[in-house]
This record gives C-alpha cells, sequence and structure tokens, in this order.
C-alpha cells in the first residue's frame, strides 16, 4: 500500500519521540490522547477526569489535566495549563501561559500572564561525598480568596508546611515567594520582591518594591517597609521600617542623614 511522504515524516516523528521519552508503542500515547477533548466554551483542551463546571471558559491552546476542578465562571486563557489535582474557585481568572501545579486557588482571584504556582521551591544540601542533593518538595501551595496575582510571579509550593497567600492580598508583577511561606490577608507587595523559604508574615502587612526578606523571619501585623529594604530579623512591632538591615523608619531616616553630612564633610 503506498504511503504519503507527510505520513512517512510524521510516522518517523513519532518513532524518534518514542525512543526518547521511553516509550514502547504508540498505543499507549494513542490512548492517553483519547482522554483528552475538546472543550466546546473555548476550543481548550481538557482530561475527562476533570471536574469542570459547564460555565467555564477554556481559551484555544489551554490545557486542564487530570481531576483538576474548575468552578463556576472561571475563565482559563490561552498557554495556560492547569496541572492534575488543581482546584480552581469560581470567579477566577486565570491569563496566558499561566502554570498551575500542586495548588488551589480560591474564588474571584486574578491570576496574570506567565505566573508560576506550586513548583518545586528552592532547596538543596551537601551530602556527606560533597554532592548538591535536592530536598523533597512534597506539599502545595493555596492561595486564599480575591486575591491578585502580578505577571510572571513565582509562588513555590511547600516542603514542611503549605505555602500560603492570605485573603485578599495583592501581589505586583515579577514578586517571588519561597517554599513554606506563610502570608496573611490584606497584604501588599510591589513589584520585584523577594522572599525567601519559610517565612510567616501577618496581616496588612506592605512591602515597597525590590524588599528582600531572609528565610525564616517572622513580621507582625500592620508592618510596612520601605523599597529596597531587606529584613534580616523578625519585626515584632508594627510600624513602619527602613534600610539595610530594615530598622524602624525614624532610625533609618538618621542613618541617612548622618551618612549623607559625613559624606559632605568628605567632599569639602
Amino acid at each position: 500500500m503506498a504511503i504519503s511522504v507527510k505520513r512517512l515524516s510524521h510516522l518517523i516523528s513519532l518513532k524518534r519521540l518514542t525512543k526518547h521519552f521511553g516509550v514502547s508503542n504508540y498505543s499507549a500515547s494513542s490512548t492517553s490522547q483519547i482522554e483528552y477533548s475538546k472543550w466546546n466554551n473555548g476550543g481548550g483542551t481538557f482530561h475527562k477526569s476533570a471536574c469542570i463546571d459547564p460555565t467555564v471558559l477554556i481559551e484555544i491552546g489551554a490545557v486542564v489535566h487530570s481531576k483538576a476542578v474548575l468552578g463556576p465562571n472561571v475563565h482559563v486563557g490561552s498557554g495556560t495549563v492547569v496541572g492534575p489535582e488543581v482546584t480552581v474557585g469560581h470567579s477566577t481568572k486565570i491569563g496566558y501561559n499561566v502554570g498551575l501545579i500542586n495548588c488551589r486557588i480560591g474564588d474571584s482571584c486574578v491570576v496574570h500572564h506567565g505566573v508560576c504556582i506550586g513548583q518545586d521551591g528552592f532547596g538543596f544540601f551537601v551530602d556527606d561525598k560533597g554532592n548538591m542533593m535536592k530536598k523533597p518538595q512534597l506539599l502545595n501551595a493555596i492561595i486564599g480568596n480575591h486575591v491578585e496575582i502580578g505577571a510572571n510571579t513565582c509562588i513555590d509550593r511547600g516542603s514542611w508546611r503549605d505555602t500560603v497567600i492570605g485573603d485578599h492580598s495583592k501581589l505586583d508583577n515579577l514578586v517571588q515567594i519561597g517554599h513554606n511561606v506563610v502570608i496573611g490577608k490584606g497584604c501588599m507587595l510591589c513589584g520585584q520582591v523577594g522572599i525567601a523559604g519559610s517565612v510567616t508574615m501577618g496581616d496588612y502587612v506592605t512591602l515597597g518594591g525590590r524588599v528582600a526578606i531572609r528565610d525564616h523571619v517572622s513580621i507582625a501585623s500592620k508592618v510596612r517597609l520601605a523599597a529596597n529594604s531587606c529584613v534580616t530579623k523578625d519585626i515584632t512591632e508594627p510600624g513602619d521600617y527602613g534600610g539595610f538591615p530594615a530598622v524602624p523608619i525614624h532610625e533609618w531616616r538618621r542613618q541617612v542623614a548622618c551618612r549623607y553630612r559625613i559624606s559632605k564633610k568628605a567632599i569639602l
């Protein structure tokens, strides 16, 4: 039987792929493809075991994997991947090219383009032979209700406790949240904030742009940090802080004024 050049090229490509990924035959791949179908409202792709409300919009190019749960009026943008067993609450809007895995997202959230939630945290140790070994990252990321997450922000899954973002918190673009971080309700994180692993933040905390927080630090509720500050130890009292290391704002202003006077005298 004659076979077209296009068909032959396709078969050769499949053979190379199965060899590369260690798949012994094509039938398993074919069966897997049958388990995915086109979603009528938007043209995206979903796994037959996913639980999806009929009002959900899944745009073309988006994929919803096995046992995911999408509530009413959820909007999934093109290029987004909703991983296995991910839960998305009602009326949540997910932008383009978002990656969701090992996470639960609450109701009425906004997840902007390029966000990644639930990937492994940055945890390694050196073994007896001097090799860098990966620490297990087995828990989840939990996003509360009415949370907004800016473009290209990353939120890692937990290792010894879930990573949590509290209700009504707002994250700007390019924010990094490390594993095991717990953020309270009503917090605001401006662009390029970096929070290392296992930080605990109270409610209504505000972090200015490019604030850095070291690992295992606790920050009380109603703390405000000036831009470019670096938190190196616990902050136990509400108030305004700034500097590197972060200190009460009035003390930081005195430090700045003192350095200015010294530098001015040196020039004279």
